[in-house]
This record gives C-alpha cells, sequence and structure tokens, in this order.
C-alpha cells in the first residue's frame, strides 16, 4: 500500500511493494486480481483496524447506537484520507464485473462490523434493514468524499450526517447499493478511461 499514493492502484504499485519485500516483480503474478489486490487488502484492513480503535466503557453516559454508528462510519472514511485521491480508481475496479461480489461482499462486512461495534443488538428483521441501509449511506459518501475539497473534509462529514437523519425506506438504501455497483461504477470507469487509464 505505500505506493498507491504515488503510483494508484495499479500492477505497478504491486510490483513495487514485492520488490520492497524482497521479492521478484515477476512475484506480482501470484497475485490473479491484480491491482483489486489492494484495493481488497485495503478494505480488510481497515475493517479489522476498526476493531482496534474502539473507545472503552467509561463512567460517562453511554453514546447511543446511532451516535456510534456515526462515530464509527466516520473513523473508517477517515481512514482512507491518504489515498482518497487515487479511491476512484478503486471504486472502478470494484465495478468490474468479477470483482462486484467480492466487493459488495465486503461492503456487507464493514456494514455489519459497524452496528456490532456500535452495540446493535436488534435480532428483528431490522437487523438486515440497518445493515442494507448503512451499506447505501457509506458507499454513497464515500463516493462524495473523492470529490470534496472542503477542509479536513468538512462537507464529506455534513453529507454523511444528512443521509443518516434522512434514511428512509430500505427500497430506497437497496436501490442506492445497486447504483453503486453500476451506474457510478461505469460512470467512474469511463472517466478513467478518458483521461487515458487503461481499465
Amino acid at each position: 500500500m505505500n505506493h498507491v499514493p504515488e503510483h494508484g492502484f495499479t500492477t505497478t504499485a504491486l510490483t513495487s511493494g514485492a520488490r520492497d519485500a524482497g521479492y521478484l516483480d515477476v512475484s506480482a503474478n501470484l497475485f490473479p486480481a491484480g491491482a483489486f489486490s489492494l484495493v481488497k487488502y485495503h478494505l480488510v484492513a481497515q475493517r479489522l483496524a476498526l476493531a482496534q480503535d474502539v473507545p472503552t466503557a467509561s463512567t460517562a453516559e453511554p453514546a447511543s447506537v446511532l451516535d456510534n454508528v456515526r462515530s464509527l462510519t466516520l473513523q473508517r472514511l477517515w481512514a482512507g484520507q491518504p489515498i482518497i485521491h487515487r479511491w476512484q480508481e478503486a471504486l472502478a475496479l470494484q465495478a468490474m464485473p468479477k470483482h462486484v461480489p467480492d466487493s459488495l461482499r465486503e461492503l456487507a462486512l464493514l456494514s455489519d462490523e459497524i452496528h456490532f461495534l456500535a452495540g446493535d443488538k436488534s435480532v428483528d428483521t431490522s437487523w438486515y434493514t440497518k445493515r442494507a441501509a448503512l451499506s447505501a449511506i457509506y458507499a454513497s459518501t464515500e463516493l462524495f468524499m473523492t470529490q470534496d475539497k472542503s477542509i479536513n473534509f468538512k462537507e464529506t462529514e455534513e453529507f454523511l450526517d444528512r443521509r443518516l437523519e434522512g434514511a428512509q425506506g430500505v427500497r430506497l438504501m437497496l436501490g442506492e447499493v445497486g447504483r453503486w455497483a453500476g451506474v457510478q461504477g461505469m460512470g467512474i470507469i469511463n472517466g478513467l478511461r478518458s483521461k487515458g487509464v487503461r481499465i
């Protein structure tokens, strides 16, 4: 991941990382998913890192589940700041048909992890609707963040707050997940191709 800020989510970054680890350049071929391997590594590593930074309980009044969901979602978003200028490349790779299943699965795992760490103990059908809603909210906020030029991504934080406050209806949320994986993803791919990126 050290070479992603400079080279993006590309085989060049993958090869450079292998070289840093003392392996031959050709060893990058051991990753059949190519540059997507970098994307998936980042997604998994940052999801697992959330559990390491959850604040311990204190004598103060505990935060609500929604407040915890907001805090953890922001924590995950902020973890991507060092490579946010490259993240549209990652979104384009995730939107490729062969990578969509893994990408959606990781998005679902992230949503589940956030709710678990936030203290959500629901066991009814809301277990599913909450996670579907957060998946859609996270995906749209992450996409917004790639275009946010405000100081400290203040507009991204405000966007997230609006989405959390205005989330209504499972159908709307599930529809947004579909658009994230489809229309928006293809738009990113076409935009990058117009700039000469080979995808």
